[in-house]
């Protein structure tokens, strides 16, 4: 159920807990700030929508920047989120790749367009608005760079480099796919940028103890022949 849908339903002004409240809050806001932006969005338009008066609103949040903020803490932390459990959910490293991919592709077309407020922001000159982003950012990046720097002999920066790349190019093609009308499928999209990525990572050479056993007792004996 939507936050106007909750409006609708609930008399205006009637009391709700604390934690329930501020969740409508968000929720509105988030529904006024994916339709208008930041800077055309009024605080006015924000409690009409959550069905309250704007002094229940101001008892939450201070201000429209401090709602803003609220709202992408909650949606970096969901792509962080969503960027560790695809990487969690199998040890298969060209299935990882894909679920990243998949989890990106999920995250930019969800109904909320919450991704709107993390991606194509209004207010990216706004510090604390950029240092979330970025954040977000390094944080999804880090958590690839990990998986990447314990099964190659890559170090850490190079590592680390190629985790963003691979985090922009989900984060680049989801969009760019969204943006096209959903012309192509969402799983033959994520499969298609999934084979690229794989393509470029699978030709880093594995680390040593991570190759298959077989290999390993082959170049032993190789190298005890020579």
């Amino acid at each position: 159920m939507t936050a106007i849908q909750e409006a609708q339903e609930r008399p205006r002004g009637a009391r709700l807990p604390r934690s329930a409240r501020r969740e409508q809050l968000l929720g509105a806001a988030q529904e006024v700030f994916v339709a208008q932006g930041y800077h055309a969005a009024a605080m006015d338009d924000i409690a009409d929508r959550a069905g309250v008066s704007k002094p229940v609103l101001y008892q939450h949040f201070p201000g429209k920047l401090e709602l803003y903020l609220a709202l992408l803490d909650k949606h970096c932390e969901a792509l962080v989120d969503a960027t560790r459990n695809a990487l969690s959910a199998t040890t298969d490293n060209k299935m990882r790749v894909a679920a990243t991919m998949e989890a990106y592709f999920n995250y930019v077309s969800s109904e909320s367009g919450a991704f709107r407020l993390v991606f194509e922001s209004d207010l990216t000159n706004e510090p604390a608005v950029r240092e979330r982003v970025e954040r977000a950012s390094d944080a999804s990046a880090t958590l690839v760079s990990k998986v990447i720097a314990e099964d190659t002999d890559l170090p850490e920066h190079e590592s680390k480099l190629l985790a963003a790349g691979v985090c922009g190019l989900a984060q680049i093609t989801a969009r760019y796919w969204l943006s096209q009308g959903l012309e192509i499928p969402r799983d033959e999209a994520v499969r298609l940028v999934a084979s690229l990525a794989w393509r470029g990572l699978k030709g880093f050479p594995m680390h040593p103890t991570d190759q298959p056993e077989e290999q390993s007792a082959e170049d032993s004996d190789g190298a005890s022949a020579e």
